[in-house]
């Protein structure tokens, strides 16, 4: 089981849709129809059910759309606490600087 297949099945089960999942990822509609295909071949079973106009999961892909949705949460990083470096407010009103123009409290240099 390839990890590009199972991304291309998630996103086609989230959509249900081969077309705007493959515009999601940027990718070929008969690259993800083949990577799903190739999928339902390896497990045994049919993950979506094509028989009529609208695409639709079957038990077995809402079984492993549950499982890669589990996995991703169980394997994803704690969140970080709030907080952390403060970063200094540059505040308002600052004029931009003007070639030529020298900056105010700023002496010229000697030679």
């Amino acid at each position: 089981m390839d990890t590009i297949q199972l991304q291309h099945f998630a996103a086609v089960a989230e959509v249900l849709n081969f077309t705007h999942a493959a515009k999601k990822l940027n990718v070929p509609r008969m690259t993800v129809s083949l990577s799903v295909k190739n999928l339902e071949a390896e497990l045994g079973y049919a993950l979506f059910d094509r028989s009529t106009d609208v695409t639709r999961l079957t038990k077995a892909g809402v079984a492993l759309l549950s499982d890669i949705h589990y996995e991703a949460e169980k394997n994803a990083p704690p969140p970080r606490p709030p907080g952390g470096k403060a970063k200094a407010s540059k505040g308002k009103g600052r004029t931009p600087a003007v070639k030529g123009v020298p900056r105010v409290g700023k002496k010229r240099q000697s030679r």
